[in-house]
């Protein structure tokens, strides 16, 4: 409340003013000031931010499959999502995963402490557990963890295989190339994939700074065997894919088909992006946040701002509709959890 409209209050009522109306009205406007604040911090409060994530996919899903009504739309991490009340029994929330085709999933084995370390039991199978329910759903799981000594590879291999999901053993967080061991993908096939179900193994491949050229790391990647390819939209951040390019990877280097997916994050801005502003330097928008201390130049965003979600699938220009352009099979979502950083602040 304002401190200085209520002293006023206070002292025309102590000096016995004879302007009742005046008084009447002042105090009224601290009635109505007083309502509007409390009315303001309980809406704070109640905002629920796993919810307004979890529209805000359904809204990507909603446009995207409007356009293609094949196209796969994958969330990473934030697996608290699948159910209402974010705990491992409650309901599933229907509506959400009737939205998505899979769910993805960091460190579920290996790296959630430490890279190349074996994840701590108990917070694998809280993971696990939330999976497990998106799973019996009809959602294919996929996990990435990050090993790259050959025991733990393996093992991560088969402890995946065995909770019957599939998985990348990814030798770098940088996720900056293709592993040399196993020399052909875990699972490997010749198998035609059509659907995401269909899938036994992926490559995640986001950060081709080591190529030389766009040319170079095509080559390399039609020269894999991998089921599905989850890659970026753009080479070394700028160099956009086109259509034409992502159609020369929807083969396996067998002659068989491939899904080709695009990362996207949408829990945070990137300042590398086409869509980045200078003058958000020095001039923020509202929705602009903190800068991630672990990845420089990512900026958490108020994801549930139409501003934001019209950067990501608003029309014509938006990061989605570049991606559906560019012939993807579908869209691999980041930064899911960024619901945890509002929910701590």
């Amino acid at each position: 409340m304002n401190g200085r409209l209520v002293l006023s209050v206070f002292m025309l009522a102590a000096a016995g003013t004879s302007h009742a109306g005046l008084h009447v009205g002042m105090v009224s406007a601290v009635k109505k000031k007083a309502k509007e604040l409390r009315d303001e911090k309980t809406s704070v409060e109640r905002k629920d931010y796993r919810q307004d994530m979890r529209d805000f996919v359904k809204k990507i899903s909603d446009y995207s499959r409007n356009l293609d009504g094949d196209f796969i739309v994958i969330p990473q991490n934030g697996q608290e999502l699948v159910t209402l009340d974010g705990t491992e029994t409650g309901r599933p929330a229907a509506k959400y995963l009737g939205a998505i085709d899979g769910v993805g999933r960091e460190d579920l084995f290996y790296g959630y402490e430490k890279d190349n370390s074996p994840t701590d039991e108990e917070d694998t199978e809280y993971m696990k557990a939330f999976l497990d329910v998106a799973e019996e759903n009809g959602l294919t799981i996929l996990v990435t963890d990050y090993c790259s000594d050959k025991s733990s590879v393996l093992r991560s291999y088969e402890e995946n295989g065995e909770s019957g999901y599939i998985s990348f053993a990814a030798d770098s967080r940088e996720l900056d190339g293709i592993p040399g061991y196993p020399e052909a993908p875990f699972n490997s096939n010749d198998d035609d994939i059509k659907d995401l179900a269909d899938a036994e193994n992926f490559l995640y491949l986001l950060n081709p700074d080591s190529y030389g050229s766009k040319g170079d790391f095509l080559r390399d990647l039609r020269a894999t065997d991998y089921d599905i390819l989850i890659i970026d939209l753009y080479f070394q951040g700028e160099d956009i894919l086109t259509a034409s390019d992502v159609r020369s990877l929807k083969k396996k280097d067998n002659g068989s088909d491939r899904l080709v997916i695009a990362y996207m994050s949408i829990g945070e801005a990137e300042d590398y992006r086409y869509y980045w502003d200078e003058d958000w330097n020095d001039h923020p928008p509202y929705w602009l946040c903190r800068e991630n201390p672990d990845w420089v130049g990512n900026y958490k965003v108020m994801y549930w701002a139409d501003e934001w979600q019209d950067i990501i699938c608003g029309g014509d220009d938006s990061y989605l509709e570049r991606i559906i352009g560019a012939g993807f099979d579908g869209v691999y979502l980041d930064i899911i959890d960024a619901f945890e950083y509002f929910e701590e602040k």
